[in-house]
């Protein structure tokens, strides 16, 4: 389940799945955010399991149809509907385009990677962060080899949800940092989002090449900088 996608262009929005019990935002936290961002763009209930399950079974045609083709761009609304057994119109109540539900299935995606390596327990450290930095690294790296040549351009928002899971996943960490002095919010969310970018712009332009530089190498590359970056607010150890 995710948040409608119906939304203008310029919201960011941020999605969250149960994947074995390990949570990026509590269920509460999750049910609030999505009752106040669908209720705003757009006329269903998303309490109603009914707008629930045809969402599902629009992401889950979706999914389908990606496996089948080994492509995104062939794959169009009339499909993905016909796929789902609902009609266009339904599609787009929920969905504003294929684009829309393809950002929405690429947060799944994501949040499904982080939250498996990462519990809800998790914290701000050395440890976790290499391996944070190592596993986007490594998610570039995967999505470029299965890139067909018609579907980059589809890189830009791939690249851009990527970021926004980072960013929710690092500022829920800044959170949780003990510390005397409480870290204002402005200042936490523009550190988490700084610093976000500072991870997957390297591993953005690495996967773009020719990859001499071992994905472990620039691994301690970035955390090196990521770490002094963190510095400013808080110590990582």
């Amino acid at each position: 389940m995710c948040l409608s996608a119906k939304q203008p262009a310029n919201r960011q929005t941020r999605r969250v799945n149960n994947t074995n019990g390990k949570l990026l935002l509590t269920c509460r936290e999750y049910e609030s955010m999505l009752r106040e961002e669908i209720t705003m763009t757009t006329s269903v209930n998303p309490s109603d399991p009914r707008v629930k399950r045809t969402r599902q079974l629009l992401l889950q045609a979706f999914i389908a149809l990606v496996e089948e083709r080994h492509n995104l761009h062939s794959i169009s609304v009339q499909e993905v509907a016909e796929r789902a057994t609902v009609n266009r119109a339904t599609f787009y109540d929920h969905f504003e385009d294929k684009y829309a539900l393809l950002q929405c299935w690429m947060h799944q995606k994501h949040h499904q990677i982080l939250a498996s390596q990462f519990s809800a327990s998790s914290t701000l450290q050395l440890s976790t962060l290499r391996q944070l930095i190592r596993s986007v690294f490594d998610l570039l790296a995967l999505f470029r080899s299965y890139l067909k040549p018609a579907d980059r351009q589809y890189e830009p928002l791939f690249e851009n949800v990527l970021q926004q899971e980072l960013n929710a996943l690092l500022l829920r960490w800044l959170k949780q940092v003990p510390s005397e002095v409480p870290l204002q919010e402005e200042v936490g969310e523009t550190t988490a989002q700084v610093i976000s970018w500072a991870i997957l712009g390297p591993a953005a332009q690495w996967s773009r090449g020719d990859q001499t530089v071992s994905a472990g190498e620039m691994t301690q590359r970035v955390l090196s900088v990521v770490v002094a970056s963190f510095s400013l607010v808080t110590t990582v150890a």
